[in-house]
Protein backbone atom coordinates (compact mmCIF):
# COMPACT_ATOMS: atom_id res chain seq x y z
CA UNK A 1 0.00 0.00 0.00
CA UNK A 2 1.47 3.45 -1.26
CA UNK A 3 0.72 5.95 1.42
CA UNK A 4 -1.94 7.58 -0.32
CA UNK A 5 -5.30 9.41 -0.06
CA UNK A 6 -7.73 9.45 -2.73
CA UNK A 7 -9.73 12.07 -2.73
CA UNK A 8 -12.64 11.98 -5.49
CA UNK A 9 -15.06 14.20 -6.65
CA UNK A 10 -18.49 14.39 -8.51
CA UNK A 11 -18.52 17.36 -10.79
CA UNK A 12 -21.66 18.37 -11.88
CA UNK A 13 -23.61 20.54 -8.37
CA UNK A 14 -20.66 19.19 -6.27
CA UNK A 15 -17.56 21.48 -7.94
CA UNK A 16 -19.83 23.21 -9.76
CA UNK A 17 -23.11 24.14 -11.50
CA UNK A 18 -24.72 21.41 -13.71
CA UNK A 19 -22.75 21.48 -16.52
CA UNK A 20 -24.91 19.51 -18.77
CA UNK A 21 -27.76 21.99 -18.33
CA UNK A 22 -25.40 24.76 -18.65
CA UNK A 23 -24.25 24.33 -21.99
CA UNK A 24 -27.42 23.67 -23.24
CA UNK A 25 -28.73 26.72 -21.51
CA UNK A 26 -25.60 28.97 -23.26
CA UNK A 27 -26.44 27.53 -27.00
CA UNK A 28 -30.17 28.83 -26.80
CA UNK A 29 -31.91 25.29 -25.44
CA UNK A 30 -34.81 25.85 -23.00
CA UNK A 31 -33.43 23.76 -20.58
CA UNK A 32 -36.66 23.01 -18.38
CA UNK A 33 -38.26 21.80 -21.62
CA UNK A 34 -35.37 19.26 -22.52
CA UNK A 35 -35.44 17.77 -18.83
CA UNK A 36 -39.21 17.55 -18.31
CA UNK A 37 -40.55 17.22 -21.71
CA UNK A 38 -37.25 15.24 -23.98
CA UNK A 39 -35.62 13.52 -21.16
CA UNK A 40 -38.67 12.99 -18.80
CA UNK A 41 -40.63 10.71 -20.57
CA UNK A 42 -37.96 8.24 -21.77
CA UNK A 43 -37.69 7.64 -17.78
CA UNK A 44 -40.94 7.54 -16.50
CA UNK A 45 -42.64 6.21 -19.70
CA UNK A 46 -39.85 3.76 -21.32
CA UNK A 47 -37.82 2.96 -18.30
CA UNK A 48 -34.67 4.05 -19.77
CA UNK A 49 -31.22 4.88 -17.41
CA UNK A 50 -31.18 8.60 -16.52
CA UNK A 51 -27.80 9.26 -18.41
CA UNK A 52 -28.12 6.99 -21.51
CA UNK A 53 -31.40 8.73 -22.10
CA UNK A 54 -29.87 12.70 -21.61
CA UNK A 55 -26.95 11.78 -24.16
CA UNK A 56 -29.49 10.21 -26.76
CA UNK A 57 -31.41 13.49 -26.33
CA UNK A 58 -28.58 15.42 -27.01
CA UNK A 59 -27.78 13.33 -30.26
CA UNK A 60 -31.30 14.21 -31.23
CA UNK A 61 -31.22 17.72 -30.21
CA UNK A 62 -27.99 18.64 -32.83
CA UNK A 63 -28.99 16.48 -35.43
CA UNK A 64 -32.42 18.28 -35.37
CA UNK A 65 -30.22 21.80 -36.45
CA UNK A 66 -32.00 23.92 -33.73
CA UNK A 67 -29.11 25.19 -32.26
CA UNK A 68 -26.91 23.86 -34.55
CA UNK A 69 -25.02 20.87 -34.70
CA UNK A 70 -23.05 19.92 -31.21
CA UNK A 71 -19.44 19.60 -31.54
CA UNK A 72 -16.26 18.44 -29.56
CA UNK A 73 -15.22 22.56 -30.17
CA UNK A 74 -18.60 23.84 -28.50
CA UNK A 75 -18.49 21.53 -25.25
CA UNK A 76 -14.61 22.07 -24.72
CA UNK A 77 -15.44 26.33 -25.17
CA UNK A 78 -18.35 25.61 -22.70
CA UNK A 79 -15.91 23.76 -20.35
CA UNK A 80 -13.43 26.49 -20.49
CA UNK A 81 -16.26 29.21 -19.47
CA UNK A 82 -18.44 27.15 -16.86
CA UNK A 83 -18.93 28.68 -13.32
CA UNK A 84 -17.27 26.88 -10.78
CA UNK A 85 -18.56 26.62 -6.81
CA UNK A 86 -16.96 28.89 -4.52
CA UNK A 87 -13.51 28.30 -3.48
CA UNK A 88 -13.38 25.59 -5.84
CA UNK A 89 -10.10 26.99 -7.80
CA UNK A 90 -7.69 27.13 -4.82
CA UNK A 91 -9.64 24.24 -3.20
CA UNK A 92 -6.83 21.69 -4.46
CA UNK A 93 -3.56 23.26 -3.59
CA UNK A 94 -5.02 24.41 -0.16
CA UNK A 95 -5.49 20.56 0.82
CA UNK A 96 -2.45 19.89 -0.80
CA UNK A 97 -0.54 22.71 1.15
CA UNK A 98 -2.42 21.59 4.31
CA UNK A 99 -1.40 17.35 4.35
CA UNK A 100 2.58 18.52 3.40
CA UNK A 101 2.40 20.73 6.74
CA UNK A 102 1.42 18.31 8.82
CA UNK A 103 2.58 14.77 7.39
CA UNK A 104 4.60 15.75 4.36
CA UNK A 105 5.33 11.92 3.96
CA UNK A 106 1.59 11.83 2.63
CA UNK A 107 0.70 11.99 -0.68
CA UNK A 108 -2.84 13.52 -1.76
CA UNK A 109 -4.28 12.40 -5.08
CA UNK A 110 -7.77 13.85 -6.69
CA UNK A 111 -10.07 12.47 -8.90
CA UNK A 112 -12.91 13.13 -10.68
CA UNK A 113 -15.59 10.59 -11.25
CA UNK A 114 -18.89 12.04 -13.23
CA UNK A 115 -21.57 11.29 -15.60
CA UNK A 116 -21.49 14.28 -17.17
CA UNK A 117 -19.18 15.35 -20.54
CA UNK A 118 -15.57 14.59 -20.91
CA UNK A 119 -14.86 16.54 -23.24
CA UNK A 120 -16.11 19.34 -21.35
CA UNK A 121 -14.98 18.53 -17.93
CA UNK A 122 -11.48 17.98 -19.17
CA UNK A 123 -11.09 21.82 -20.47
CA UNK A 124 -12.43 23.56 -17.33
CA UNK A 125 -9.80 25.34 -15.30
CA UNK A 126 -9.30 22.74 -12.35
CA UNK A 127 -8.67 19.50 -14.86
CA UNK A 128 -5.26 19.70 -14.48
CA UNK A 129 -5.55 18.97 -10.29
CA UNK A 130 -6.78 15.73 -11.03
CA UNK A 131 -4.84 12.66 -11.78
CA UNK A 132 -7.51 10.82 -13.96
CA UNK A 133 -11.08 12.08 -14.65
CA UNK A 134 -13.77 9.67 -15.63
CA UNK A 135 -16.70 10.65 -17.41
CA UNK A 136 -19.29 9.87 -20.02
CA UNK A 137 -18.17 10.24 -23.72
CA UNK A 138 -19.45 10.70 -27.18
CA UNK A 139 -18.06 9.61 -30.64
CA UNK A 140 -18.32 12.15 -33.56
CA UNK A 141 -19.01 11.82 -36.84
CA UNK A 142 -17.44 13.23 -39.74
CA UNK A 143 -18.96 16.90 -39.85
CA UNK A 144 -16.99 16.54 -35.59
CA UNK A 145 -21.31 16.21 -34.08
CA UNK A 146 -21.64 13.83 -31.42
CA UNK A 147 -22.39 10.71 -32.94
CA UNK A 148 -23.02 7.83 -30.45
CA UNK A 149 -22.49 7.29 -27.00
CA UNK A 150 -18.67 5.91 -25.97
CA UNK A 151 -19.00 5.49 -22.29
CA UNK A 152 -21.49 5.97 -20.06
CA UNK A 153 -20.63 6.49 -15.98
CA UNK A 154 -23.59 5.70 -14.05
CA UNK A 155 -24.32 4.60 -11.00
CA UNK A 156 -22.81 1.46 -10.11
CA UNK A 157 -20.28 2.31 -13.10
CA UNK A 158 -18.76 4.95 -11.24
CA UNK A 159 -17.54 2.35 -8.77
CA UNK A 160 -15.70 0.46 -11.39
CA UNK A 161 -13.36 3.70 -10.99
CA UNK A 162 -12.94 3.76 -7.74
CA UNK A 163 -11.45 0.18 -7.90
CA UNK A 164 -9.12 1.17 -10.64
CA UNK A 165 -8.12 3.81 -7.80
CA UNK A 166 -7.65 1.44 -5.36
CA UNK A 167 -5.29 -1.00 -7.81
CA UNK A 168 -3.52 1.71 -9.05
CA UNK A 169 -4.91 1.73 -12.59
CA UNK A 170 -5.08 5.28 -14.42
CA UNK A 171 -3.69 7.59 -16.62
CA UNK A 172 -2.67 7.03 -20.27
CA UNK A 173 -1.13 3.55 -19.43
CA UNK A 174 -4.55 2.39 -18.28
CA UNK A 175 -6.78 3.09 -21.65
CA UNK A 176 -7.79 0.73 -24.17
CA UNK A 177 -7.63 -2.13 -21.13
CA UNK A 178 -11.32 -2.42 -20.26
CA UNK A 179 -10.99 -5.52 -18.53
CA UNK A 180 -7.66 -4.72 -16.58
CA UNK A 181 -9.77 -3.30 -13.46
CA UNK A 182 -11.01 -7.12 -13.13
CA UNK A 183 -7.28 -7.89 -12.18
CA UNK A 184 -6.89 -9.95 -8.68
CA UNK A 185 -4.55 -8.09 -6.40
CA UNK A 186 -3.26 -9.43 -3.28
CA UNK A 187 -5.26 -6.89 -0.59
CA UNK A 188 -1.67 -6.07 0.87
CA UNK A 189 -0.34 -4.56 -2.59
CA UNK A 190 -3.56 -2.60 -3.27
CA UNK A 191 -2.00 0.82 -3.96
CA UNK A 192 -5.10 3.16 -2.18
CA UNK A 193 -7.56 0.68 -0.37
CA UNK A 194 -10.98 2.33 0.14
CA UNK A 195 -10.17 3.39 3.79
CA UNK A 196 -7.87 5.60 2.23
CA UNK A 197 -10.75 7.44 -0.01
CA UNK A 198 -12.70 10.81 0.63
CA UNK A 199 -15.48 10.89 -1.67
CA UNK A 200 -17.31 14.08 -2.59
CA UNK A 201 -20.74 13.94 -4.30
CA UNK A 202 -24.35 15.36 -4.59
CA UNK A 203 -26.70 13.11 -6.52
CA UNK A 204 -28.50 9.64 -7.09
CA UNK A 205 -25.97 8.69 -9.20
CA UNK A 206 -23.22 8.93 -6.47
CA UNK A 207 -25.15 6.33 -4.11
CA UNK A 208 -22.80 3.28 -4.80
CA UNK A 209 -19.80 5.21 -4.23
CA UNK A 210 -21.06 6.70 -0.82
CA UNK A 211 -21.93 3.01 -0.16
CA UNK A 212 -18.67 1.49 -1.21
CA UNK A 213 -16.70 3.97 0.66
CA UNK A 214 -18.80 4.01 3.99
CA UNK A 215 -18.78 0.41 4.29
CA UNK A 216 -14.59 0.19 3.94
CA UNK A 217 -14.07 3.11 6.64
CA UNK A 218 -13.47 5.93 3.73
CA UNK A 219 -15.28 8.94 4.52
CA UNK A 220 -18.14 10.05 1.95
CA UNK A 221 -19.66 14.01 2.48
CA UNK A 222 -22.48 14.66 0.75
CA UNK A 223 -23.38 18.30 -0.76
CA UNK A 224 -26.08 20.40 -1.79
CA UNK A 225 -26.18 23.84 -3.40
CA UNK A 226 -28.58 25.63 -1.42
CA UNK A 227 -29.29 27.70 -4.91
CA UNK A 228 -31.36 24.65 -5.20
CA UNK A 229 -33.31 23.92 -2.56
CA UNK A 230 -35.80 21.46 -3.79
CA UNK A 231 -32.79 19.14 -3.66
CA UNK A 232 -32.49 19.29 0.09
CA UNK A 233 -34.69 16.39 0.98
CA UNK A 234 -33.16 14.54 -1.32
CA UNK A 235 -29.41 14.93 0.18
CA UNK A 236 -31.04 14.92 3.53
CA UNK A 237 -32.22 11.59 2.44
CA UNK A 238 -28.43 10.13 2.49
CA UNK A 239 -27.73 10.90 5.93
CA UNK A 240 -31.22 9.71 7.14
CA UNK A 241 -30.00 6.19 5.06
CA UNK A 242 -26.27 6.19 6.78
CA UNK A 243 -24.95 6.50 2.54
CA UNK A 244 -22.84 9.84 4.05
CA UNK A 245 -20.77 10.79 6.96
CA UNK A 246 -22.05 14.47 6.33
CA UNK A 247 -24.15 17.05 4.67
CA UNK A 248 -23.05 20.50 3.70
CA UNK A 249 -23.49 23.22 1.46
CA UNK A 250 -21.41 22.97 -1.91
CA UNK A 251 -18.94 25.64 -1.15
CA UNK A 252 -15.10 25.39 -0.74
CA UNK A 253 -13.59 28.86 0.39
CA UNK A 254 -11.34 28.64 3.12
CA UNK A 255 -13.96 28.88 5.87
CA UNK A 256 -16.56 27.48 4.68
CA UNK A 257 -17.66 24.31 6.97
CA UNK A 258 -17.33 21.71 4.09
CA UNK A 259 -13.73 22.68 3.39
CA UNK A 260 -12.90 22.64 7.40
CA UNK A 261 -13.81 19.26 7.26
CA UNK A 262 -12.50 18.08 4.15
CA UNK A 263 -8.83 19.25 5.72
CA UNK A 264 -10.13 17.41 8.61
CA UNK A 265 -11.25 14.20 7.23
CA UNK A 266 -7.52 14.39 5.30
CA UNK A 267 -5.30 15.08 7.97
CA UNK A 268 -7.32 11.97 10.04
CA UNK A 269 -6.65 9.87 7.27
CA UNK A 270 -3.03 10.95 7.01
CA UNK A 271 -2.49 9.74 10.80
CA UNK A 272 -3.89 6.43 10.36
CA UNK A 273 -1.58 6.12 7.20
CA UNK A 274 1.50 6.89 9.17
CA UNK A 275 0.25 4.97 12.28
CA UNK A 276 -0.24 1.71 10.03
CA UNK A 277 2.91 2.13 8.31
CA UNK A 278 5.25 2.37 11.56
CA UNK A 279 2.97 -0.75 12.67
CA UNK A 280 3.66 -2.57 9.52
CA UNK A 281 7.65 -1.45 9.66
CA UNK A 282 7.76 -2.66 13.12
Amino acid sequence: MADVIALVFDFDDTLAPDSTSGFLEDIGVDVGHFWADEVGPLLNEQDWDPVPAYLYKMIALSRSGRHGAITRERLEDWGRRLPLHDGVPTLFERLRAVLHEAHPQVQLEFYLISSGIGDVLRQTPIADAFTDIWASEFTYDQAGAIDFPKRIVSFTDKTRYLFHIQKGIFGPASRNKPFEVNRKVDPEKLRVPFEQMIFVGDGYTDIPCFSLIRRSDGVAFGVWDPRHREKRSRAWGFIEDGRVSNLNHARFGEDAELYQLLEAAVESLASKIILRSRMYRG
